[in-house]
């Protein structure tokens, strides 16, 4: 599974290099160097505003996630439903990295995510996440705020 932070760059056109142990997980793994980038999960910050970022699936994972939301396996409402898919399904592209580990990230994805210089990979297990300096740090801020504190359900996981 993807696992792990990495502090990287993005390129003016866009291009970034995908950390060297994910390259190994998509290809050892999953059997297919193929993956799929799309709007990450928004974060709430709290005060109106949200963190952006992107989602790595393995093309494999992403087919079962396709599946799943075309079905309606969760049970959302129309509305949620149509929210889902226009969020993650239709800025979705498929992708795979050049013999160097390099990935163009499309235009309209890295505006989404406020991608300029300094990014971070994020391991998700299995996924991986990429997100701005900036909007990690917010974002890790928030993660301590919703951290379960004192939960017999965190102490069951052995945290």
């Amino acid at each position: 599974m993807f696992g792990g932070e990495n502090l990287s760059t993005i390129d003016g056109k866009g291009r970034t290099s995908i950390p060297a142990k994910f390259r190994e997980t998509l290809a050892d793994l999953f059997g297919d160097e193929r993956f799929v980038i799309t709007k990450a999960t928004p974060v709430d910050f709290g005060d109106g505003t949200y963190g952006r970022g992107l989602s790595f699936y393995p093309l494999s994972e992403w087919r079962e996630l396709e599946k799943k939301i075309l079905a309606n396996d969760g049970g959302f409402t129309s509305v949620q439903l149509n929210s889902i898919k226009r969020q993650v399904l239709a800025p979705a592209v498929e992708c795979c990295s050049d013999k160097l580990g390099r990935v163009l990230i499309p235009p309209a994805l890295r505006v989404h995510a406020s991608l300029e210089r300094d990014i971070w990979f994020v391991g998700m297990g299995k996924r991986f996440d990429v997100w701005s300096k900036e909007g990690y740090g917010r974002i890790n801020a928030q993660d301590e705020k919703n951290f379960p504190q004192e939960s017999e359900a965190l102490a069951a996981l052995g945290i």
